[in-house]
Parts: structure tokens; sequence; C-alpha cells
């Protein structure tokens, strides 16, 4: 049995109306007690919290974060690594969380695809500043790849360290 346009669309709005008034939600058009319970819930607990102060764009230029919120990257682990990654093509890269990304990518010389995700979160140049995770298509690299490439990183690094000393 087919409903013409019109008594499909009452239906339509019939059920819609009569569905919104289930649940202890309220109708269509407001919210249910449980919604405005919330909404005194939220208002009373940022009332109890104080002023609070809206951040704008120019407070990106000014030095108002504590140094605890920054994380400072060692500038020759992050040229070092991506120096000896470079046959990889970065994906994304973060200098100011010190995280850069990898896609595919075979070393020269190598017949196995790597993907690899840096971490350097100190301002250090240690082993413990540095996380490698390696990839293959298969799973994750072997550790002994793993650590390699992580030497590889350090020794760069503490060549460019030297490097710039010299000057």
């Amino acid at each position: 049995m087919a409903l013409s346009g019109k008594l499909r669309a009452t239906v339509m709005t019939a059920l819609i109306l009569g569905l919104s008034g289930c649940g202890g939600m309220g109708n269509l058009f407001q919210g249910g007690e449980r919604s405005r319970e919330a909404a005194a819930e939220i208002h009373a607990r940022d009332r109890s919290a104080g002023p609070t102060r809206q951040s704008t764009v120019w407070d990106l230029f000014s030095n108002a974060q504590p140094p605890s919120v920054t994380v400072e990257v060692n500038r020759y682990l992050w040229n070092a690594a991506l120096e000896t990654l470079d046959f990889l093509p970065v994906q994304s890269v973060d200098p100011f969380s010190g995280v850069i990304v990898t896609g595919f990518g075979t070393p020269p010389g190598g017949g196995r695809a790597y993907r690899a995700a840096v971490l350097i979160n100190d301002p250090a140049l240690d082993a413990r500043s540095l996380n490698v995770a390696l990839m293959t298509s298969g799973g994750p690299a072997s550790r002994e790849t793993i650590r390699a490439v992580e030497d590889a990183i350090l020794t760069r690094a503490r060549q460019l360290r030297v490097r710039d000393r010299g000057l």
C-alpha cells in the first residue's frame, strides 16, 4: 500500500515528534531535565573556578608559559636523525615536540623497506633523549636494526657537535 506524499510527510513528522519525547530528553526543541541539570552543574563548576583569562593570538608570541610546558629538542639529534634517515620520505615533522614520522623507503644497498618514527624528548645529547621505532611491511623491525639506527643517529649527532665546536 503506497502512501501519498502529503500523508507520508505527516506520518514522518508525527514519528519524529513522538520519538523526541522518549527517554527523558524533553521534546525536540528543548533539552530534558538531565540536560538542564548538567548545564547547571557545569555553570556552577565554572563559577567556583574563578575568573579565567581568555587566550589570544598574541599569546603565541609571548613567553608566558611555564618552562615545564615547553619541550626542548636537541638540535644535533634532530639534524642527525633527518640526515641518517634521508632515504625515507618524510611524512610529518614537528620540531616543537621532537617528532619525525616517515613513510616506507628502502635504504641504499638494502632490499627491505622500512618506516620510522623518531622522538627526541630532551635537550641533552644523550641516548635517553632519542627514541626510534622502525616498522617493516611485515611488522616491527628487529631490535638489532633499531639499535643500529639509533647508534648511527647518535654518532652523526656527536660529529655535528664536534664540527660546530671547531668553528
